[in-house]
């Protein structure tokens, strides 16, 4: 079998015609790591490669299927501000968008590797499936998930636009706005009562489920499969799935360089990414404008203050 720094994927020893695909960081409830999307892309064409493969399961190890970006690194890890900056948290100034661009197109087509195989994909959630562990679930063709597991983006409150696009087109506008406006996450079982998921079931009870709808999709030839994904999916790039995307993948870099963005991952750097998210879900005001540059420059001030102390 092939291996991966973030992920396992091996076909089910009992039911060879479906692959398991395994999110494999429960330490971090299976946060996306730097290696995690080019994990996952490998690992599709490694399920679409195999001819007796014919419908695959992404799941999470642990207590979630995945808890989006590890903003222990993205957020609060330390970054050189004297250059060598990481595409998506640049400290130069003017910061280059077609960098951060490039690099979070680059992971969005990676999730989208689960969209475009033409082998089915069912994401099975539990616990949580939020942030940008909502946009690799959402890439999935079909959706099982536990009726008390959490899916939702909150980090559309600040630093953050969910690149894949996939909310709109899975929900409808009215309900895709409520979400988008508010960073609020749903249960599983409201999931399936607004149609995002095509099943809701009790936690104990998700294994067996998804495995019963595996193996239904499992006894359809390989090429019917193709022909009816390749249809439906067609639908939706007729609707600008693609452009739909390139906006958005642009819109997140702004969110994270706007000074609404900076001030949160200055936030996260000097109280930690625990209170920033705290604050961020809280529903109390995100600071914005002028406000939200003068906390940056009270931050950065505490930060010099704390990097001088630490030297010798």
């Amino acid at each position: 079998m092939p291996v991966f720094n973030t992920v396992v994927i091996d076909k089910d020893p009992a039911h060879p015609r479906i692959a398991r695909l395994l999110l494999n960081r429960p330490e971090k409830l299976n946060a996306i790591g730097e290696t995690t999307p080019s994990d996952i892309r490998q690992a599709v064409a490694w399920a679409q490669a195999e001819d007796e493969v014919h419908v695959i399961v992404v799941e999470g190890a642990g207590r979630a299927f995945c808890a989006g970006y590890d903003l222990g690194d993205y957020a609060e890890g330390h970054v050189d501000r004297a250059g060598g900056d990481h595409p998506c948290r640049q400290e130069k100034t003017p910061w280059d968008p077609m960098l951060d661009y490039a690099a979070m197109k680059g992971n969005t087509e990676d999730f989208m590797s689960l969209w475009r195989c033409t082998k089915p994909t069912i994401a099975k959630v539990h616990g949580y499936a939020v942030a940008g562990g909502s946009d690799i679930a959402l890439c999935c063709d079909l959706l099982a998930m536990a009726d008390d597991a959490k899916i939702g983006y909150m980090p559309t409150r600040v630093w953050g636009c969910p690149t894949t696009a996939m909310w709109t087109y899975r929900l409808g506008a009215m309900r895709a706005k409520q979400l988008m406006f508010t960073g609020d996450t749903i249960t599983g079982a409201q999931a399936a009562d607004w149609g995002l998921a095509n099943f809701a079931v009790p936690a104990g009870e998700l294994d067996d489920a998804t495995l019963r709808l595996a193996l239904r999709i499992a006894g359809v030839p390989r090429s019917h499969l193709m022909m009816h994904k390749l249809v439906v999916n067609q639908v939706w790039l007729s609707m600008g799935l693609e452009q739909t995307q390139m906006f958005a993948t642009v819109f997140d870099g702004i969110t994270r360089h706007n000074p609404e963005g900076l001030w949160f991952r200055r936030q996260a750097e000097v109280e930690g990414f625990k209170s920033a998210v705290a604050w961020r879900d809280s529903g109390r005001p995100i600071p914005e404008g002028d406000e939200a540059r003068a906390l940056v420059a009270e931050l950065e001030a505490r930060l010099a203050e704390a990097g001088a102390a630490a030297k010798p």
